[in-house]
């Protein structure tokens, strides 16, 4: 099979104009038009990821993040960035990323957070566009089964999403919470929503220290587990394209990528 094939049953799963304006999704290396025998997911596209997937002859990186952020100023290959995008075009890899329309989507990024927290009654947090008859939203809000003291469900958050630390702004580590708010990867920006959603605490990732103050005195309780809780996708994308694979008989090999890309080390 093509690459375009595989993307575009993706795109309809989560197209790419409910993405963020501006945000970078899609074909960020390589051609669609491509054969695709072995696929391989990861939350980023690393110096690291991309000899993982060169060593298992990885043929189309699907990632979360893009690649490219921002353009290349110089194709100097003493800069691991640029060797990176060398290595990609030389071994002929494919590299696509679904960021904020994965966020979006229906049973897609904010939806497997949920889930694995096991939120009861989910609803969108952040309305972001109406497409297709629908309502998109960035971030999800529901109910734990158990009302528990905030300072154990820091620890339960710390199991659930196996990171040994995290950052808790709040006001009150004892207060009760029942009622979460949550959003993959930066979403400081959109604590209002939890506010106004009537949410115990919310959990987002990259939390700005001004923000942090603006935070507590808006009353509002915000856990920081970090940006890399995001790396549930590289399992769920697994089994999506595993399915999909059986289901059209595509004939592909798919794998997730084992590499940590978490730049950060709790001491």
């Amino acid at each position: 099979m093509k690459g375009i094939d595989l993307v575009s049953r993706f795109e309809q799963f989560a197209p790419k104009d409910i993405a963020v304006k501006s945000d970078p999704v899609g074909l960020q290396i390589g051609s669609l038009d491509a054969e695709v025998h072995k696929v391989m997911t990861t939350l980023d596209v690393r110096p690291e990821v991309v000899d993982e997937a060169i060593d298992h002859n990885v043929d189309f990186i699907f990632a979360h993040h893009p690649v490219m952020f921002r353009p290349a100023k110089n194709l100097d290959l003493s800069v691991p960035q640029n060797m990176m995008y060398a290595k990609l075009i030389k071994h002929n890899i494919t590299v696509y990323a679904a960021h904020t329309n994965l966020d979006n989507a229906f049973d897609g990024m904010n939806d497997w957070l949920a889930e694995a927290l096991q939120l009861q009654n989910t609803e969108g947090l952040s309305f972001m566009l109406n497409k297709y008859d629908k309502d998109f939203y960035m971030g999800r809000i529901g109910e734990l089964a158990t009302e528990m003291p905030l300072n154990k469900f820091t620890n339960l958050c710390k199991q659930i999403f196996n990171v040994k630390g995290l950052r808790l702004i709040s006001n009150n580590p004892q207060k009760i919470v029942k009622r979460v708010a949550i959003l993959g990867g930066d979403g400081g920006k959109f604590y209002h929503d939890a506010i106004k959603k009537h949410a115990d605490v919310y959990i987002t990732g990259d939390v700005y220290y001004h923000t942090g103050h603006d935070m507590l005195a808006d009353g509002i309780s915000v856990i920081d587990p970090g940006h890399h809780i995001e790396s549930i996708c590289k399992q769920k994308l697994l089994k999506i394209f595993s399915n999909w694979n059986h289901q059209y008989e595509w004939d592909i090999e798919v794998i997730a990528s084992k590499i940590n890309t978490d730049p950060f080390t709790f001491i």
